[in-house]
């Protein structure tokens, strides 16, 4: 088979690491992967294991993408790929246009993965119109279902993603050399129970929740620190300027301490003692709080979104009613006086997301 996968960019999110998997699995098994984006620093890692990258800037929410459209279809008419994989709403709607624009005959099939709970609207209901689409947890098949009438409910498939267990191993522990530049770059974490929330800096990752919560524990908890793993994109930087102030204000300067955008992420996050998830929104999956479990980290969540479904299944002692604080706190100080074991994980494998999304494709190309 030849697929050609569509998304924005390539820089960093669990889309991006998504397309990359799937491209890698498809040649492994001796397919042929194109991957159209307006590139970003993993093109790189994509083209060393095997698959194409065709740069189109297909990112851009604003009138000026309709001029990708005959180069899209170009692109499409040039590689002939059995199937195009769209994995977000630009680039489903420049794909719909250039599709019309060839021969009913000639035209691949169509696959979407929705990966988010998308605002309700016109422009989101395109990611429910192919042949096929994906859903990245049950709650994402309930959105669907719920809130796009016009996609039958057969042609809905729940693959949840993925993660390699080989990279995540149960137990791991950062190496020798890894803790002592950390603390070397940050001193104030010796000692300390590490509770991180990790993501990038946005309004919708729960760093407020956090603030709050070191507040009511620190003074009980002198040895308690939290970790902000993720960077701020440069539009967010008056957003982190802003929390920075809150955790002044608070006299908590000494107890969080932001490490910025890392590649490291499996070392901080077996490195904590507990990871946070405190989105104030549903998370579509929740991986990373999927990759802390793995190598034995607990996970405490708000029981909503992919992440309760996840924390459900392999980490129940770690859910928390939405939004309820008092609670909250009473887990995580449940947490640093007892520390708790978490058993090695079986379900949510990369292998298992690989294996259904390529018979997915095969079963769609053999049926035409």
């Amino acid at each position: 088979m030849k697929v050609m996968q569509l998304l924005p960019e390539l820089n960093s999110g669990g889309v991006e690491r998504g397309t990359l998997e799937i491209a890698k699995a498809l040649i492994q098994q001796g397919h042929e992967s194109l991957v159209v984006s307006n590139g970003g620093r993993m093109v790189a890692q994509l083209e060393a294991e095997g698959s194409t990258h065709l740069t189109l800037p297909i990112h851009k929410k604003s009138l000026s993408s309709l001029w990708q459209i005959r180069p899209l279809r170009q692109l499409i008419q040039q590689h002939r790929p059995d199937i195009v994989h769209v994995r977000s709403r630009v680039p489903a709607w420049l794909t719909h246009f250039a599709l019309k624009g060839i021969p009913a005959s000639q035209r691949p099939h169509l696959i979407s993965t929705v990966h988010g709970f998308y605002s309700i609207n016109r422009y989101s209901a395109i990611m429910t119109q192919a042949e096929k689409v994906i859903a990245v947890s049950d709650s994402v098949v309930q959105y669907i279902t719920e809130h796009y009438k016009n996609c039958p409910p057969q042609d809905i498939v729940r693959i949840y993603r993925g993660i390699d267990s080989k990279a995540f191993p149960h137990g791991y522990q950062p190496s020798v050399q890894w803790i002592q530049q950390t603390l070397k770059d940050f001193p104030q974490l010796e000692h300390k129970f590490l509770l991180c929330l990790p993501g990038r800096i946005t309004r919708l990752k729960g760093h407020e929740t956090l603030i709050e919560l070191i507040q009511q524990l620190h003074t009980q908890f002198p040895y308690l620190h939290a970790i902000v793993v993720g960077g701020a994109d440069p539009k967010k930087a008056a957003y982190l300027d802003e929390l920075q102030r809150n955790i002044q204000s608070r006299g908590l300067e000494h107890q969080i301490t932001f490490v910025g955008h890392r590649s490291d992420i499996r070392e901080w996050l077996a490195y904590s003692d507990v990871v946070l998830s405190l989105s104030n929104q549903a998370e579509t999956f929740g991986r990373t709080a999927l990759e802390a479990l793995s190598v034995g980290t607990p996970v405490i969540g708000w029981k909503r979104g992919g992440v309760a479904e996840i924390l459900s299944s392999v980490y129940p002692q770690g859910l928390i009613p939405v939004d309820d604080q008092a609670e909250l706190i009473h887990v995580v100080q449940h947490h640093i006086e007892q520390p708790q074991h978490v058993a090695p994980i079986t379900q949510f494998s990369l292998q298992d997301m690989c294996d259904q999304t390529l018979t997915l494709y095969q079963r769609i190309v053999s049926s035409s």
